[in-house]
Protein backbone atom coordinates (compact mmCIF):
# COMPACT_ATOMS: atom_id res chain seq x y z
CA UNK A 1 0.00 0.00 0.00
CA UNK A 2 2.83 2.24 1.01
CA UNK A 3 4.44 1.41 -2.29
CA UNK A 4 1.80 1.82 -4.57
CA UNK A 5 0.75 5.55 -2.84
CA UNK A 6 4.31 7.22 -3.25
CA UNK A 7 4.46 5.95 -6.67
CA UNK A 8 1.37 7.44 -7.58
CA UNK A 9 2.80 11.17 -5.72
CA UNK A 10 5.75 10.47 -7.85
CA UNK A 11 3.39 10.44 -10.62
CA UNK A 12 1.15 13.04 -9.73
CA UNK A 13 3.81 15.36 -9.39
CA UNK A 14 4.94 14.55 -12.92
CA UNK A 15 1.33 15.09 -13.88
CA UNK A 16 1.37 19.32 -12.06
CA UNK A 17 4.60 19.92 -14.16
CA UNK A 18 3.17 18.62 -17.86
CA UNK A 19 0.49 20.16 -17.56
CA UNK A 20 1.09 23.30 -15.83
CA UNK A 21 3.62 23.99 -18.19
CA UNK A 22 2.34 22.04 -21.44
CA UNK A 23 -0.79 23.16 -20.79
CA UNK A 24 -1.30 26.51 -19.09
CA UNK A 25 2.58 27.82 -20.15
CA UNK A 26 3.46 27.97 -16.19
CA UNK A 27 7.35 28.01 -17.35
CA UNK A 28 8.09 30.76 -14.90
CA UNK A 29 6.78 29.19 -11.83
CA UNK A 30 8.43 26.31 -12.21
CA UNK A 31 11.82 27.60 -13.35
CA UNK A 32 12.22 30.28 -11.34
CA UNK A 33 9.67 30.41 -8.50
CA UNK A 34 9.79 27.21 -7.36
CA UNK A 35 13.31 26.93 -7.48
CA UNK A 36 13.77 29.55 -5.17
CA UNK A 37 11.29 28.18 -2.81
CA UNK A 38 12.60 24.63 -2.33
CA UNK A 39 16.09 26.34 -1.97
CA UNK A 40 14.51 28.50 1.08
CA UNK A 41 12.49 25.82 2.49
CA UNK A 42 16.32 23.22 2.43
CA UNK A 43 18.19 25.81 3.99
CA UNK A 44 15.71 26.72 6.54
CA UNK A 45 14.91 23.22 7.33
CA UNK A 46 18.43 21.89 7.66
CA UNK A 47 19.41 24.79 9.92
CA UNK A 48 16.58 24.04 11.98
CA UNK A 49 17.29 20.10 12.32
CA UNK A 50 21.21 21.15 13.22
CA UNK A 51 20.43 23.83 15.79
CA UNK A 52 17.84 21.38 17.25
CA UNK A 53 20.38 18.28 17.38
CA UNK A 54 23.22 20.97 18.41
CA UNK A 55 20.87 22.02 21.47
CA UNK A 56 20.51 18.57 22.86
CA UNK A 57 23.16 17.79 25.56
CA UNK A 58 24.89 15.02 25.85
CA UNK A 59 26.76 15.26 29.24
CA UNK A 60 28.08 11.76 29.01
CA UNK A 61 30.71 10.34 26.36
CA UNK A 62 28.05 7.79 24.64
CA UNK A 63 30.30 6.39 21.20
CA UNK A 64 28.89 3.30 20.02
CA UNK A 65 32.08 0.84 20.14
CA UNK A 66 33.05 -2.30 18.56
CA UNK A 67 36.17 -2.90 19.83
CA UNK A 68 39.21 -2.92 23.17
CA UNK A 69 38.82 0.74 24.95
CA UNK A 70 42.47 2.07 25.30
CA UNK A 71 43.76 1.56 28.73
CA UNK A 72 46.83 -0.04 30.27
CA UNK A 73 49.39 0.26 27.41
CA UNK A 74 50.27 -3.67 27.06
CA UNK A 75 46.89 -4.22 25.69
CA UNK A 76 46.40 -2.81 22.40
CA UNK A 77 43.53 -0.48 21.27
CA UNK A 78 41.13 -0.23 18.39
CA UNK A 79 42.08 3.12 17.21
CA UNK A 80 38.67 3.73 14.95
CA UNK A 81 36.24 0.77 16.57
CA UNK A 82 37.07 2.67 19.76
CA UNK A 83 38.92 6.07 19.51
CA UNK A 84 40.74 7.37 22.28
CA UNK A 85 41.92 10.75 20.80
CA UNK A 86 40.65 13.15 18.07
CA UNK A 87 42.47 11.99 15.85
CA UNK A 88 41.49 8.63 16.20
CA UNK A 89 37.59 10.48 15.98
CA UNK A 90 38.28 11.80 12.37
CA UNK A 91 39.47 9.09 11.13
CA UNK A 92 36.51 7.13 12.52
CA UNK A 93 33.93 9.45 10.71
CA UNK A 94 36.05 9.50 7.48
CA UNK A 95 35.89 5.83 7.18
CA UNK A 96 31.56 6.51 8.49
CA UNK A 97 31.34 8.71 5.79
CA UNK A 98 33.33 7.70 2.54
CA UNK A 99 33.27 4.23 3.22
CA UNK A 100 30.15 3.28 4.91
CA UNK A 101 32.20 0.99 7.68
CA UNK A 102 29.57 0.34 9.83
CA UNK A 103 27.78 -1.33 7.41
CA UNK A 104 30.08 -2.87 5.49
CA UNK A 105 30.55 -4.99 9.03
CA UNK A 106 27.04 -5.39 9.47
CA UNK A 107 25.45 -9.01 9.42
CA UNK A 108 22.11 -10.40 9.15
CA UNK A 109 20.91 -13.35 11.46
CA UNK A 110 18.58 -16.26 10.01
CA UNK A 111 16.88 -19.21 11.88
CA UNK A 112 17.28 -22.15 10.81
CA UNK A 113 15.63 -25.90 11.22
CA UNK A 114 17.79 -27.39 14.22
CA UNK A 115 17.41 -25.26 15.39
CA UNK A 116 20.29 -23.03 14.16
CA UNK A 117 21.29 -19.46 13.82
CA UNK A 118 23.06 -18.52 10.93
CA UNK A 119 24.84 -15.03 10.39
CA UNK A 120 25.25 -13.31 7.07
CA UNK A 121 27.33 -10.64 5.76
CA UNK A 122 25.11 -8.35 3.89
CA UNK A 123 27.87 -7.29 1.45
CA UNK A 124 25.60 -6.34 -1.00
CA UNK A 125 23.40 -3.60 0.63
CA UNK A 126 26.73 -2.19 1.12
CA UNK A 127 27.88 -2.69 -1.82
CA UNK A 128 24.56 -0.94 -3.56
CA UNK A 129 24.08 1.73 -0.65
CA UNK A 130 27.89 2.70 -1.27
CA UNK A 131 27.59 2.56 -5.33
CA UNK A 132 24.23 5.07 -5.00
CA UNK A 133 25.60 7.25 -2.66
CA UNK A 134 29.34 7.73 -4.57
CA UNK A 135 27.36 8.06 -8.08
CA UNK A 136 24.92 10.64 -6.47
CA UNK A 137 27.86 12.80 -5.59
CA UNK A 138 30.17 12.66 -8.75
CA UNK A 139 26.41 13.45 -10.67
CA UNK A 140 26.01 16.65 -8.52
CA UNK A 141 29.35 17.84 -8.84
CA UNK A 142 29.38 17.14 -12.95
CA UNK A 143 25.97 19.82 -12.58
CA UNK A 144 28.06 22.44 -11.44
CA UNK A 145 29.17 23.25 -14.75
CA UNK A 146 25.57 24.40 -15.54
CA UNK A 147 25.99 26.73 -12.21
CA UNK A 148 29.35 28.07 -12.78
CA UNK A 149 31.57 30.47 -15.48
CA UNK A 150 34.05 29.12 -16.47
CA UNK A 151 33.18 25.77 -15.40
CA UNK A 152 36.04 24.55 -12.67
CA UNK A 153 38.62 22.53 -14.12
CA UNK A 154 37.99 19.76 -11.71
CA UNK A 155 34.58 19.36 -13.07
CA UNK A 156 35.99 19.14 -16.23
CA UNK A 157 38.37 16.51 -15.08
CA UNK A 158 35.52 14.39 -13.06
CA UNK A 159 33.27 14.63 -16.33
CA UNK A 160 36.47 13.11 -18.52
CA UNK A 161 36.76 10.24 -15.81
CA UNK A 162 32.64 10.05 -15.82
CA UNK A 163 32.54 9.70 -19.42
CA UNK A 164 35.58 7.42 -20.67
CA UNK A 165 33.09 5.09 -22.81
CA UNK A 166 31.65 6.15 -25.87
CA UNK A 167 27.60 5.68 -26.60
CA UNK A 168 27.59 6.29 -30.44
CA UNK A 169 28.90 10.20 -30.74
CA UNK A 170 29.00 11.20 -26.96
CA UNK A 171 30.22 10.20 -23.76
CA UNK A 172 28.66 7.56 -21.48
CA UNK A 173 28.29 8.52 -17.99
CA UNK A 174 29.53 5.19 -15.94
CA UNK A 175 27.17 7.01 -12.78
CA UNK A 176 24.28 7.26 -14.88
CA UNK A 177 24.17 3.78 -15.17
CA UNK A 178 25.53 2.70 -11.67
CA UNK A 179 22.72 5.11 -9.96
CA UNK A 180 19.77 3.46 -11.62
CA UNK A 181 21.01 -0.23 -11.13
CA UNK A 182 22.04 0.62 -7.43
CA UNK A 183 18.50 2.65 -6.77
CA UNK A 184 16.41 -0.02 -8.05
CA UNK A 185 18.72 -2.52 -6.18
CA UNK A 186 17.54 -0.78 -3.10
CA UNK A 187 14.29 -0.56 -3.89
CA UNK A 188 14.05 -4.17 -5.22
CA UNK A 189 15.44 -5.06 -1.33
CA UNK A 190 12.44 -3.75 -0.12
CA UNK A 191 9.84 -5.84 -2.23
CA UNK A 192 11.26 -8.89 -1.83
CA UNK A 193 12.83 -9.22 1.51
CA UNK A 194 9.72 -10.10 3.72
CA UNK A 195 11.54 -8.78 6.47
CA UNK A 196 12.43 -5.33 5.09
CA UNK A 197 9.06 -5.08 3.14
CA UNK A 198 7.23 -4.98 6.59
CA UNK A 199 8.96 -2.75 8.41
CA UNK A 200 8.91 -0.10 5.00
CA UNK A 201 6.88 3.26 5.36
CA UNK A 202 5.89 5.37 2.38
CA UNK A 203 8.75 7.67 3.76
CA UNK A 204 10.94 4.95 2.55
CA UNK A 205 9.69 4.47 -0.95
CA UNK A 206 8.42 7.67 -1.67
CA UNK A 207 12.87 9.16 -2.20
CA UNK A 208 13.57 5.98 -4.10
CA UNK A 209 10.48 7.08 -6.73
CA UNK A 210 11.99 10.18 -6.36
CA UNK A 211 15.40 9.48 -7.19
CA UNK A 212 14.72 7.09 -9.92
CA UNK A 213 12.40 9.87 -11.41
CA UNK A 214 15.37 12.67 -11.87
CA UNK A 215 17.80 10.31 -12.47
CA UNK A 216 15.43 8.48 -15.46
CA UNK A 217 14.34 12.01 -16.60
CA UNK A 218 18.07 13.30 -16.84
CA UNK A 219 19.43 10.23 -18.82
CA UNK A 220 16.34 10.88 -21.24
CA UNK A 221 17.32 14.41 -21.92
CA UNK A 222 20.99 13.64 -22.10
CA UNK A 223 20.89 10.54 -24.35
CA UNK A 224 17.48 10.46 -26.22
CA UNK A 225 15.66 13.78 -26.01
CA UNK A 226 17.53 16.17 -26.65
CA UNK A 227 17.25 19.86 -24.98
CA UNK A 228 18.72 23.10 -25.39
CA UNK A 229 21.82 22.80 -22.89
CA UNK A 230 22.64 26.81 -24.05
CA UNK A 231 18.85 27.82 -22.73
CA UNK A 232 19.52 25.45 -19.84
CA UNK A 233 22.59 26.87 -18.69
CA UNK A 234 21.30 30.52 -18.99
CA UNK A 235 18.45 29.60 -16.98
CA UNK A 236 20.68 28.30 -14.71
CA UNK A 237 22.85 31.02 -14.00
CA UNK A 238 20.15 33.49 -13.62
CA UNK A 239 19.16 31.33 -10.21
CA UNK A 240 22.32 31.33 -9.10
CA UNK A 241 23.14 35.16 -10.03
CA UNK A 242 19.54 36.84 -8.83
CA UNK A 243 18.56 37.61 -12.30
CA UNK A 244 15.39 35.10 -13.61
CA UNK A 245 14.98 34.66 -16.47
CA UNK A 246 13.07 31.92 -18.81
CA UNK A 247 14.68 31.39 -22.01
CA UNK A 248 12.76 30.07 -24.84
CA UNK A 249 13.51 26.29 -26.08
CA UNK A 250 13.40 24.49 -22.72
CA UNK A 251 11.05 21.73 -23.07
CA UNK A 252 8.90 19.38 -20.71
CA UNK A 253 11.03 16.94 -19.71
CA UNK A 254 13.91 19.74 -18.31
CA UNK A 255 10.81 21.12 -15.91
CA UNK A 256 9.98 17.57 -14.92
CA UNK A 257 13.98 16.97 -13.85
CA UNK A 258 14.33 20.33 -12.52
CA UNK A 259 10.62 20.19 -10.75
CA UNK A 260 11.32 16.69 -8.89
CA UNK A 261 14.68 17.83 -7.90
CA UNK A 262 13.30 20.87 -6.03
CA UNK A 263 10.67 18.79 -4.54
CA UNK A 264 13.40 16.35 -3.60
CA UNK A 265 15.49 19.07 -2.01
CA UNK A 266 12.70 20.88 -0.12
CA UNK A 267 11.74 17.40 1.55
CA UNK A 268 15.32 16.77 2.20
CA UNK A 269 15.65 17.96 6.29
CA UNK A 270 11.75 16.87 6.83
CA UNK A 271 13.07 12.76 5.49
CA UNK A 272 14.95 10.15 6.39
CA UNK A 273 17.30 11.51 4.33
CA UNK A 274 18.73 14.27 6.05
CA UNK A 275 21.20 11.38 8.10
CA UNK A 276 23.73 13.11 5.53
CA UNK A 277 23.83 15.90 7.81
CA UNK A 278 23.06 14.11 11.17
CA UNK A 279 26.01 12.02 11.19
CA UNK A 280 28.17 14.82 11.79
CA UNK A 281 26.29 15.57 15.07
CA UNK A 282 25.59 12.22 16.32
CA UNK A 283 27.13 11.54 19.46
CA UNK A 284 27.86 7.97 19.06
CA UNK A 285 30.44 8.92 16.67
CA UNK A 286 32.01 12.04 16.62
CA UNK A 287 33.10 11.94 20.62
CA UNK A 288 36.27 9.94 21.31
CA UNK A 289 35.55 7.43 24.35
CA UNK A 290 37.94 8.42 26.89
CA UNK A 291 36.13 8.08 29.95
CA UNK A 292 39.08 6.07 31.62
CA UNK A 293 41.43 9.01 31.02
CA UNK A 294 39.48 11.68 31.90
CA UNK A 295 36.28 12.57 34.21
CA UNK A 296 33.42 13.62 32.49
CA UNK A 297 31.08 16.26 34.34
CA UNK A 298 27.64 17.09 33.41
CA UNK A 299 28.02 20.37 32.80
CA UNK A 300 24.04 20.71 33.74
CA UNK A 301 24.31 19.15 36.81
CA UNK A 302 23.06 21.78 39.61
CA UNK A 303 23.68 21.79 42.99
CA UNK A 304 22.07 19.70 45.56
CA UNK A 305 21.79 19.96 49.09
CA UNK A 306 22.88 17.10 50.61
CA UNK A 307 22.53 15.75 53.86
CA UNK A 308 25.94 14.17 54.97
CA UNK A 309 26.43 11.26 57.48
CA UNK A 310 27.88 13.47 60.33
CA UNK A 311 24.73 16.17 59.86
CA UNK A 312 22.77 12.78 60.29
CA UNK A 313 24.08 11.42 63.37
CA UNK A 314 24.55 14.92 64.78
CA UNK A 315 20.25 14.50 64.47
CA UNK A 316 19.86 11.47 65.41
CA UNK A 317 22.65 10.32 67.84
CA UNK A 318 20.10 10.07 70.77
CA UNK A 319 17.94 7.90 69.11
CA UNK A 320 20.34 5.63 67.11
CA UNK A 321 22.12 5.10 70.81
CA UNK A 322 18.92 3.94 72.08
CA UNK A 323 18.23 1.49 69.23
CA UNK A 324 21.86 -0.21 69.87
CA UNK A 325 23.24 1.25 66.42
CA UNK A 326 26.88 2.36 66.25
CA UNK A 327 28.11 6.17 66.33
CA UNK A 328 31.37 7.71 65.47
CA UNK A 329 30.85 10.34 68.23
CA UNK A 330 30.03 9.12 72.05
Amino acid sequence: MGMAFSFLIVVALIMVVTLGVGVAGLQYMFGVIIPYAAIAIFLAGMAYRVIKWARAPVPFRIPTTAGQQKSLPWIKASTFDNPSSTAGVIGRMALEVLFFRSLLRNTKMELHQGPRLAYHWEKWLWLGGLLFHWSFLIIFLRHLRFFTEPVPSFVSRLEGIDGFFRFGVQGLYITDIIILVAVTYLFLRRVVIPQVRYISLPADYFPLFLILGIASTGILMRYFFRVDITAVKELTIGLVTFSPRVPEGVGILFYIHLFLVCILGAYFPFSKLVHMGGIFLSPTRNLPNDSRARRHINPWNYPVKVHTYEEYEEEFREKMKMAGLPVEKG
